[in-house]
């Protein structure tokens, strides 16, 4: 198990998509938790989606409720968070964590997770 790796952040305006990909080795088994944070300048870092790869179970946070879908690709390692309907309030950098106990997937607690990325900046303009 390494450390995630994210990409696909970019710029884009309201109203649009974006897709991020988080490269979570190690992770993709039965027993873990992948999951999306994400924080805006000046504030504290938010749960945003976690899949738990024990049954596919998805959770979202209620900003993004019904605008992000967390996936996962099991061959390839990887768990996309596809962004849709951006609003400014998205702006932030974007980190994918992991750990390898899925009953964390939902809580939202940062120090429940001890696998983190370096993150990836996302940015909506008007």
């Amino acid at each position: 198990q390494g450390k995630p790796v994210e990409s696909g952040g970019g710029s884009v305006q309201a109203g649009g998509s974006l897709r991020l990909s988080c490269k979570a080795s190690g992770f993709t088994g039965s027993g873990n938790c992948v999951a999306w944070f994400r924080q805006a300048p000046g504030k504290q870092r938010e749960g945003v989606a976690g899949f738990s790869t024990n049954a596919g179970d998805t959770y979202y946070s209620n900003p993004v409720k019904g605008r992000f879908t967390i996936s996962q690709d099991v061959s390839q390692e990887l768990v996309y968070l596809q962004m849709n309907s951006l609003e400014l309030e998205d702006t932030a950098i974007y980190y994918c964590a992991a750990e390898p106990r899925s009953w964390v997937c939902g809580t939202w607690s940062t120090s429940r997770f001890r696998y983190w990325g370096k993150g990836t900046l996302v940015t909506i303009s008007s």
